[in-house]
């Protein structure tokens, strides 16, 4: 049995590091492994929250069958408040966010003593033959007595101390504070084992962590290539993001300083997720799709995705959506980092805004062919290569 402690339930199709969650949950139980999540505080999207099958506990939760809800009522306060600001229009609730939490960005809590307590506590009860800790702000549980012949991997998703001065250096507020890489080297110290989700962040994680394994684990990316006939839109761009700092940033740029050299060239933009609705006004040719039920058929239609960003660390997940859908994605640099190198690699680089909009009009029409794309996630990020390193720290004495 494995114990996963993370904050928030993991689920597809979400942000980023829930998605990845979800992966490893999923490849676990497909291993026949049994996996019991522990939840610290009471993040859940909503007041009442359905598991799906998977098994959840945690100190702040009640449960009822396949129903969770917060156990006490700031818990279920801060759930209402959070399902209330998904209702609001993006903007506003972006702003509401910024000011609740004093900050541009939030990049992740810490979680209580007492949760840390009640998780070790659980953890000596159901003895598990491993146990997997989501991120640093989870990393103190490691200190727990109970823990030390336990079998343990830490999943970090990202570097946060890069992320975090990326942010800074372009003129945004960062919470938590202080979130240095000796800060973030102290934190990791005791694991076992630490996975990266890139290799470049596996070669600094071995400088910071030379005691540790150090192992790659990427998000896995299955090939949904187009249906037969589907034809794609030749000046359809595509873009997919959450409403977090560094989408929007990204996009911001790209709207002031590439979009108008683009106009009156017969391109569009497609904004999916959440980065739409919480921009201001958009020029003509852009359109904010928000949430969609099925990324596919967009996918499949658009003729290039785009990676605009400029800060960020990490795996850029939404570019591996885009080529296991046949896409090629023209991208800056911060958004290139970690992938897989290869000759065919479905991305394109543009360094600066000139280059940006030169590769678009060279590359749109007509539309790059899918077969690269996939091909390249097929050989680069299927389960049991992603997972390889992962398999083998599980069954590690």
């Amino acid at each position: 049995m494995i114990v996963f402690v993370t904050d928030e339930l993991p689920r597809p199709g979400a942000a980023g590091h829930l998605a990845l969650n979800y992966e490893i949950l999923d490849w676990l139980r497909a291993e026949g492994r049994d996996v019991t999540i522990l939840l610290t505080g009471a993040r859940l999207a909503s007041p009442l929250a359905w598991l799906d099958g998977m098994r959840v506990d945690g100190p702040g939760l009640r449960r009822y069958g396949r129903l969770a809800w917060p156990a006490t009522l700031p818990g279920l306060a801060q759930a209402t408040a959070r399902l209330g600001l998904r209702a609001l229009p993006r903007r506003l609730a972006q702003t509401l966010r910024a000011r609740r939490n004093r900050a541009d960005a939030v990049l992740g809590s810490f979680a209580s003593a007492a949760d840390l307590r009640w998780c070790a506590a659980a953890i000596a009860r159901l003895q598990p033959e491993a146990v997997l800790i989501d991120t640093i702000f989870r990393a103190a549980l490691l200190a727990a007595p109970e823990l030390r012949q336990v079998n343990n991997l830490l999943i970090t998703h990202d570097l946060f101390h890069r992320r975090a001065e990326a942010l800074r250096l372009a003129g945004y507020k960062v919470r938590p504070e202080g979130l240095t890489r000796q800060r973030e080297t102290e934190l990791l110290a005791r694991a076992r084992h630490i996975t990266a989700i890139q290799p470049e962040e596996a070669a600094i994680l071995r400088q910071m962590c030379p005691g540790a394994d150090i192992l790659t684990a990427p998000m896995p990316a299955l090939p949904c290539p187009p249906p037969a006939g589907q034809m794609r839109l030749p000046g359809r761009l595509v873009f997919i993001g959450s409403d977090t700092l560094p989408n929007l940033d990204g996009l911001r740029w790209f709207l002031s300083e590439i979009w108008p050299g683009l106009r009156g060239q017969g391109i569009t933009l497609d904004l999916i997720g959440d980065c739409g609705p919480a921009l201001r006004a958009l020029p003509e040719g852009v359109k904010a799709l928000g949430r969609v039920a099925k990324l596919a058929p967009l996918l499949h239609r658009a003729a290039l995705a785009i990676a605009p960003l400029r800060a960020g660390s990490g795996l850029k997940i939404k570019m591996l959506d885009y080529a296991r859908h046949g896409l090629v994605t023209i991208a800056t640099p911060a958004a290139l980092e970690g992938f897989a190198r290869d000759d065919a690699a479905p991305f394109i680089p543009a360094t600066g805004a000139a280059d940006f909009a030169v590769a678009i009009l060279r590359h749109i029409a007509p539309p790059p062919p899918p077969e690269p794309a996939l091909a390249y996630v097929a050989g680069h990020y299927g389960r049991a290569r992603t997972f390889a390193g992962l398999r083998e720290a599980l069954i590690s004495a």
